[in-house]
């Protein structure tokens, strides 16, 4: 039995170094479980396979029942964890209290004391609403900065649970949130972070039905998904609904940021991206890897430009795309325009122009 324990573990610790998920390195130990009991269970007593692996079937069984009754039991925890983080989410109330607290002014005073934001700037991000579409890579420091400014009401939309392969790179999330639904995860934290905001979860995947009802309850999209389907659907929305859209994206040591923003002469997305790569020329980070600081950066970079939009400070990054190298420590921005052709925006262009 000894001896089938150290393989098990030996199989835990190759995965873990390998980087194989939890969920994985679970199952190869389920399967050597397994077929140990099936040798228990069928070869004849005293044959040296079934001397080696602990000669008797029953501390197996007991070992396994333990095993069970431990899962469910995290599993129940869990499941009462989740629900009472959905109840203190539909108990949140919708909108901000008005004014500032003397608590908030001190909070917010090294805001209040640039002259490009000040008292004025503060109370625009206080009335301010943002939805943030993703709670990963991007979405995760993007959030905690939207909240730790004040932003008063911060939306993030979200279908994904948090796993043990996220934590390298989505900060927001801790390791008791493994198996918790993004939204939520990042809700509590934000509110812990700053309890004066509004923080709205919607545990569901962006879709065409109702990205339009959605998005018409803000006034500025942060972008933080990860696939080209969502990305175009995102544009087509906000540009419909004439909404400054703040975008980013990563792959391995490099991350990209734009505002697309046809209604103040800017481009939009698929100005600049007319169609999807093939799937083999833009891999996802699971595929290709990422730089764990590097969604941080860029989400940092995300927040800031929603910030300056909101409260007019600087200058916005529409019609430029930075491209940030963090291998070797380089950025450049990029001038881009609409297209007089996009399918999407050419007729907003027209207009304003």
């Amino acid at each position: 039995m000894l001896l089938v324990l150290i393989v098990a573990g030996a199989m835990w610790a190759l995965g873990a170094v390998m980087g194989a998920p939890r969920a994985t390195r679970a199952m190869m130990i389920a399967v050597l479980y397994t077929g140990v009991l099936i040798i228990q269970l069928t070869l004849p007593a005293g044959t040296p396979l079934r001397l080696a692996t602990g000669e008797s079937a029953e501390p197996w069984l007991l070992l396994g029942g333990f095993v069970a009754l431990f899962l469910i039991y995290r599993r129940g925890l869990s499941a009462l964890r989740n629900r009472a983080v959905r109840k203190d989410a539909q108990n949140a109330p919708d909108t901000p209290k008005p004014g500032f607290s003397d608590s908030e002014l001190n909070r917010y005073a090294r805001h209040i004391v640039l002259r490009e934001i000040g008292g004025t700037g503060q109370k625009k991000l206080k009335e301010a609403k943002v939805l943030v579409i993703g709670a990963g890579g991007l979405g995760a420091p993007a959030l905690q900065y939207l909240a730790a400014a004040g932003v008063g009401t911060i939306g993030v939309i979200d279908d994904d649970v948090v796993e043990n392969a996220n934590l390298a790179r989505q900060v927001i999330h801790k390791d008791q949130s493994i198996g918790m639904p993004k939204v939520f995860s990042a809700q509590s934290e934000m509110l812990a972070q700053n309890p004066n905001v509004v923080v709205r979860p919607y545990h569901r995947r962006l879709n065409a039905q109702i990205a339009t009802d959605l998005f018409a309850d803000y006034d500025l999209v942060l972008d933080g998904t990860d696939n080209f389907e969502t990305r175009y659907l995102i544009n087509e929305t906000a540009v419909a609904q004439k909404i400054p859209l703040i975008s980013g994206a990563l792959s391995q040591w490099e991350g990209q940021l734009s505002v697309f923003d046809p209604g103040a002469g800017a481009p939009c997305y698929r100005c600049i991206f007319p169609q999807a790569p093939a799937p083999e020329l833009a891999p996802s980070c699971a595929e290709a890897g990422v730089l764990s600081p590097l969604p941080g950066v860029i989400g940092a970079m995300m927040a800031a430009e929603a910030i300056k939009i909101i409260t007019g400070a600087g200058t916005v990054l529409r019609g430029q795309l930075v491209i940030y190298d963090a291998l070797y420590g380089e950025s450049r921005a990029i001038a881009i325009a609409p297209r007089a052709d996009c399918p999407t925006c050419a007729s907003m262009q027209a207009s304003t122009g």
